[in-house]
């Protein structure tokens, strides 16, 4: 039997440019600082926050508050499951190229 293609394992909520962007820049790290990444990706704090919102909404990426000193800061993680549909989606990208 034929294997279903692999865009079929391509998950709609990464596959926004930015989105793919942060989970990939998150994959690499345990935890980043919003304005550390904002800078990173090269977006604006409300760009940032619009994409922030949808991965979390989707369980993939955990937001995480505190202060050093004063100053109020922003933390990101990717969760497990975040991790794993990044895999699944760079895997299914790799294999579309391959074809």
């Amino acid at each position: 039997m034929n294997q279903p293609h692999p865009r079929r394992r391509l998950d709609t909520v990464l596959h926004p440019p930015v989105r793919l962007s942060l989970a990939a820049l998150l994959d690499r790290a345990a935890e980043l600082e919003f304005a550390a990444v904002r800078d990173t990706l090269e977006i604006s704090d409300s760009t940032l926050s619009k994409q922030v919102s949808a991965l979390e909404a989707a369980g993939y990426l955990r937001v995480r508050k505190g202060y050093i000193g004063k100053r109020p800061r922003t933390w990101l993680s990717l969760t497990a499951a975040g991790r794993a549909a990044y895999t699944t989606h760079t895997t299914a990208l790799r294999t579309i190229l391959n074809i």
